[in-house]
């Protein structure tokens, strides 16, 4: 995987997440109400790259963040 793409994606995440208004912790406690076994860590790491997103986490965080998947994966 490229590490750039990684944290731009991260980033992005990160920043849907702060735009509505949602702490790491409440993400991921909606993430696992929804069937997504994810920590609070395990998103923060997410977050900066340093983990991979699972396809079923991308699909969720899409639906729960109420963006479009060009929101998550779009790259500057």
């Amino acid at each position: 995987m490229n590490k750039e793409i990684e944290k731009a994606v991260g980033n992005n995440i990160r920043v849907l997440r702060e735009k509505a208004g949602i702490t790491q912790e409440m993400l991921s406690a909606r993430l696992q109400v929804n069937g997504c076994d994810i920590t609070r860590s395990a998103l923060a790491k997410i977050e900066v790259g340093q983990r991979h997103l699972y396809p079923d986490e991308i699909i969720l965080l899409k639906k729960l963040l109420k963006v479009s998947y060009d929101d998550i994966f779009r790259i500057n």
